[in-house]
C-alpha cells in the first residue's frame, strides 16, 4: 500500500511540473499578476505580449474581445471586434479566412484561451492568445476606446476581486 502511494504521489508531482507555464512567456510588470495568470491558463494557446500586438499592422489581424458586452462597451482595444464568451457562435467570424492571424482577449486570459481553442478545433490555423489579455494591456499603457472610438481610461475589471490586477495609475476601473 505504501508503495502504492508514493508511485501516486510521483505520478501527481510529475504531472505537476508538465503543467508549469512556460519559461518564455511574454513579459508582465507585476510579477504576482504574472502568476495568477500563469496559474489560470493551461497555454493550450500560443500567447502573445501586449507589446507584440501594438507592433503589428491594424490590417493585418484580427484582434477579437471574448468578453461580455456590458464590458466591451465600457472599452476595448482599438479595432477589436465583439465576440462575448458565454454565447459565442463561431459562425459569427466566418468572414475571418482561417489563415489570417487572430488575436483573442479578455480579462486576463481565461476566456480568451477557450475561445481560441474552439477557433483552432474550427480549422484557425493563426490564433494567439492576448498575455494577461486588457489587464496587461492597460497596465503597460496601450490605448482602449470607448464605442464612440475615444480614446478612454476606462476599463470593466469584471469585479472588484479582479480590479486589483489593473494598475489605478493606468485607467479608471469600472465594474
Amino acid at each position: 500500500m505504501k508503495k502504492l502511494f508514493f508511485n501516486f504521489l510521483f505520478l501527481i508531482l510529475v504531472l505537476g511540473a508538465c503543467a508549469q507555464a512556460p519559461a518564455d512567456r511574454p513579459l508582465v510588470l507585476n510579477p504576482k499578476f504574472d502568476k495568477k495568470i500563469s496559474q489560470t491558463i493551461s497555454f493550450s494557446v500560443p500567447t502573445i505580449s501586449p507589446k507584440e500586438l501594438a507592433e503589428k499592422e491594424e490590417d493585418k489581424i484580427y484582434i477579437l474581445d471574448a468578453r461580455e458586452r456590458e464590458e466591451y462597451d465600457v472599452s476595448h482595444i482599438p479595432n477589436a471586434q465583439f465576440i462575448g464568451y458565454d454565447n459565442f457562435d463561431v459562425s459569427t467570424i466566418k468572414n475571418i479566412p482561417k489563415n489570417a492571424p487572430i488575436v483573442v482577449y479578455c480579462s486576463i486570459g481565461y476566456r480568451s484561451e477557450k475561445i481560441g481553442e474552439q477557433l483552432q478545433k474550427n480549422g484557425y490555423s493563426n490564433v494567439s492568445n492576448l498575455y494577461g489579455s486588457i489587464f496587461e494591456w492597460m497596465n503597460q499603457g496601450f490605448p482602449v476606446e470607448n464605442n464612440d472610438g475615444e480614446t478612454t481610461q476606462k476599463v470593466h475589471t469584471y469585479n472588484k476581486a479582479w480590479s486589483k490586477w489593473v494598475d489605478e495609475n493606468k485607467a479608471t476601473k469600472v465594474w
